[in-house]
């Protein structure tokens, strides 16, 4: 368990963040942006947390966590030889969100077009975090094309964006999709 005793250090003054490994990078490097994105996404998500409840709520607690052990990973690069066992992220957590979404979808009717962000607070909450996903999925495969980042890593975030827009369209069940009207802006 992490025991945290002082929230500043001074040890990045300098614009320089430890790694899990002791290792000194940049704050700016491509491995510090693609954690740095998950842990945005983490924020984000605990705004659409306050606006859910039950079962969705619950996931998305999960997938909190689950948001902390993808940051675990990535700050320790794939291959480092260490004392200890790196925590990864599993083939086990993509099986479970997978399972999520098709719990999910089940009940929602098919898509007839593309779909606006909006309809509730907590379905639009769920949008931007679908948004921030994305971007930390770039973030990765930027990292990725560098350096070994794990495939179920990759795997997960794929997959998180894919279950938050199936959970943004479960939370408007009751007030419906709000859909895209191609060229909307040149009527009238």
């Amino acid at each position: 368990m992490v025991t945290i005793n002082k929230v500043y250090t001074r040890t990045g003054d300098a614009g320089t963040t430890a790694l899990g490994t002791g290792e000194r990078l940049s704050k700016d490097s491509v491995r510090v942006e693609a954690y740095g994105s998950v842990d945005e996404l983490n924020a984000v998500l605990g705004l659409a947390r306050l606006e859910t409840d039950g079962a969705l709520g619950d996931t998305l607690g999960r997938i909190q966590n689950d948001l902390f052990d993808l940051g675990g990973d990535l700050c320790i690069p794939e291959g480092t030889k260490l004392d200890f066992e790196p925590l990864r992220v599993t083939e086990g957590q993509v099986s479970w969100l997978e399972s999520e979404i098709d719990r999910l979808n089940a009940d929602l009717a098919p898509l007839t077009s593309f779909i606006l962000p909006g309809g509730s607070r907590a379905s639009a909450l769920l949008h931007h975090a679908r948004t921030v996903a994305r971007r930390a999925e770039r973030r990765m495969v930027t990292l990725a094309a560098g350096e070994s980042v794990g495939a179920p890593a990759l795997k997960y975030i794929n997959r998180l964006s894919d279950f938050l827009f199936v959970a943004a369209r479960h939370a408007n069940r009751a007030s419906g999709d709000v859909l895209w009207v191609p060229g909307a802006g040149r009527k009238g």
